[in-house]
């Protein structure tokens, strides 16, 4: 499950939910947070373009092993370029896994609002740089398996999410 959006979209808040329900109804999943992975194994990476792209490609990676011993591997990732999901969908492809490409479809006001972390406000005042949907685009998906989108509740988004789930998977 492979939740992707802007920053402050709601794909944690989402993903975190859907790894309870999982666990709660006895399925093993783990969840794959950006945040928890910039601080931890994908420390090392910025946030140039070459650095986005290994930062997807190693948590796609993860996602592969965790799926591989039969969990459901759920990330939440911001993943801003299309061509780099669609490898990580391919590699999955190529191992015989699901994926299901999830798109929190939060306009950029919306997130710009939100700011949970303040760093819309840090870009727009020139202190971060390369912030994705400011001065780095974020490339939404062509073709997403799940659209969310701000209307709809935690509860109903996760019913939308497990309802693909179960089709993908069934």
């Amino acid at each position: 499950m492979w939740f992707t959006g802007l920053p402050g979209a709601g794909k944690t808040t989402v993903a975190s939910a859907l790894e309870l329900r999982l666990l709660e109804q006895g399925r093993s999943a783990y969840l794959l947070d950006g945040d928890r992975l910039r601080r931890g194994i994908c420390a090392d990476l910025g946030f140039t373009r070459a650095d986005r792209d290994r930062n997807v490609n190693r948590v796609g990676d993860l996602a592969r092993m965790i799926a591989d011993a039969g969990m459901v591997a759920v990330v939440a990732l911001v993943s801003p370029y299309e061509a780099t999901r669609r490898a990580v969908r391919a590699q999955h492809d190529a191992d015989g896994l699901p994926f299901v490409e999830v798109f929190v479809n939060t306009p950029l006001r919306l997130c710009t609002e939100r700011d949970p972390k303040g760093m819309y406000a840090q870009a727009a005042a020139g202190v971060l740089d390369n912030f994705t949907g400011i001065d780095d685009p974020y490339e939404p998906p062509l073709a997403p398996d799940v659209e969310l989108n701000p209307e709809m509740t935690v509860a109903e988004a996760v019913d939308t999410v497990l309802r693909r789930l179960d089709d993908r998977c069934a």
